[in-house]
């Protein structure tokens, strides 16, 4: 009865899974989706907790409440524009538990293994599911075990290094050390031995080794990726945490956390491959950490930054009848989404055609500008993605950047040499007027410089976002 009740919830909740990744895809579905993730999470833990092997009730009350407490606290304390850097720590985490489960289930495994026969009819819960596998299961349960700590040791070090990237504690360049990839491949090469040694002897050694091998292929592979690629870099660990989580479920012979991972495994492999083609990268030099160099010396920029005040751009504004705005990850540190909205609402209400430009990277987060835009309310239907609104840029009196660098740099398409040669970007330079809005004259997070910013036809807005545009607000009634 209980095992039917379980598998009953896993076929729900994994359906609700599904529901709420496909919502997800949409801005006026996201809220709703969000919801079937949650609904279904509780249904799994739920189903979990009254299946077969239930006990130590007080202990599982306990840690959820403590999970649940801590991670109350932390959505409270995050603001929107650390949304990447927690992403990336959540992917650490689930990681870490793949390690965890992984090297619980060979102890397991050992125990069972070094029991009577008549010791193993006594069992319960996993114990129980090892105790009746026959030789070629437990062989391949070996297997399943040790890709999940590979997968999960990756994965942790991997999003603890892209979490200090994001969160400014570590450099943002590019950094691997002396011999490369070859010690990325030494380290597989090591590990791929492991697994040889455990297969044929179940030890513990072949084990931690391979682990320590994982711990720092998935260190130096992000290490080796600069900031303008972290987009990716989130989606790729997030695929990574997806694979991990399957491989716990083989583990512990759990359908829906194989279902489940299989779902965020998949899906993550599939954005970053979107990603990669926004970004002209090849997937599988993204997948080995080895992009983001350049290959010659970069072309000089030429010209001077000329800078404009807010009754300048407000001018400007008030002469133009199409708009069109480009927000980026400055506009998130900053926290000014909710003054872009009012700006849009003001420029609208004077019949002004204002849309947004939403380059597939922007932010440090997939979807990072839509769901910041949305929470300002902006209108879905002014919200337009890279593909349907480049071609309008000369048709386009004033395009205003704020807080963009990359996906808005010519020289992707101007300067072979440059780390982002090839990458389609914003084509906002073909406008008639372009203002920028920027704290100073540094290249920003990527350390790329941008031709954009010495153009003719381009002006400086100077200053902190939100400051800017409350001086410009006051201008525009």
């Amino acid at each position: 009865m209980e095992f039917g009740f379980t598998i009953a919830a896993y076929v729900v909740a994994a359906v609700l899974f599904i529901l709420s990744l496909g919502g997800l895809s949409g801005q006026e579905s996201a809220k709703r989706a969000v919801w079937y993730g949650i609904v279904s999470m509780a249904l799994a833990v739920f189903a979990t907790l009254v299946g077969p092997g239930q006990g130590l009730w007080l202990l599982s009350l306990l840690l959820i409440a403590g999970g649940g407490t801590i991670g109350y606290v932390v959505a409270q304390r995050v603001q929107m524009t650390e949304m990447p850097q927690l992403v990336a720590a959540m992917h650490s985490l689930v990681g870490l538990a793949a390690v965890f489960v992984g090297f619980n289930a060979h102890i397991e495994m050992g125990n069972v293994l070094a029991m009577s026969h008549e010791a193993r009819e006594g069992l319960e819960g996993f114990a129980a599911l090892l105790a009746h596998k026959s030789p070629v299961e437990l062989s391949i349960l070996k297997v399943e075990v040790f890709l999940g700590i590979f997968i999960g040791a990756v994965t942790f070090t991997g999003s603890v290094v892209a979490y200090g990237k994001l969160a400014g504690k570590v450099g943002s360049a590019a950094t691997k050390l002396p011999g490369g990839h070859m010690l990325n491949a030494g380290a597989a090469g090591l590990s791929f031995l492991c697994l040889i040694w455990y297969f044929n002897t179940g030890g513990f050694l072949p084990l931690a080794l391979m682990t320590l091998a994982a711990l720092f292929i998935g260190y130096h592979l992000i290490m080796g990726i600069g900031g303008a690629d972290m987009p990716v870099v989130v989606s790729m660990l997030n695929s990574y945490s997806g694979w991990a989580a399957a491989a716990i479920g083989f583990s512990l012979g759990n359908d829906l956390l194989i279902v489940v991972g299989a779902l965020v495994g998949s899906s993550g492999a599939i954005l970053s491959y979107i990603m990669c083609k926004a970004m002209n990268r090849s997937f599988v030099s993204v997948i080995l950490g080895g992009f983001g160099g350049t290959a010659g010396p970069q072309m000089e920029v030429e010209g001077e930054q000329i800078a404009i005040d807010a009754e300048g751009v407000s001018t400007a504004l008030e002469e133009a009848d199409s708009i069109v705005i480009i927000p980026g990850y400055g506009m998130a540190v900053a926290q000014a989404q909710q003054n872009v909205a009012e700006l849009t609402r003001r420029l609208r209400a004077k019949g002004k055609e204002v849309r947004f430009a939403i380059h597939p990277v922007a932010g440090r987060l997939p979807g990072h500008m839509n769901v910041l835009l949305a929470e300002a309310k902006v209108p879905y239907d002014i919200v337009m993605e890279m593909d349907e609104i480049n071609d309008d840029f000369p048709e386009t009196d004033v395009a205003i950047v704020i807080g963009s660098n990359d996906i808005v740099n010519p020289a992707a398409q101007e300067d072979p040499n440059s780390p982002i040669a090839g990458m389609p970007v914003l084509e906002c330079w073909k406008a008639k007027q372009v203002f920028v809005s920027k704290r100073g004259q540094g290249t920003g997070y990527s350390g790329i410089e941008n031709p954009l910013f010495f153009k003719e036809n381009t002006r400086m807005f100077y200053g902190d976002a939100k400051a800017s545009l409350d001086q410009l607000l006051t201008m525009i009634q």
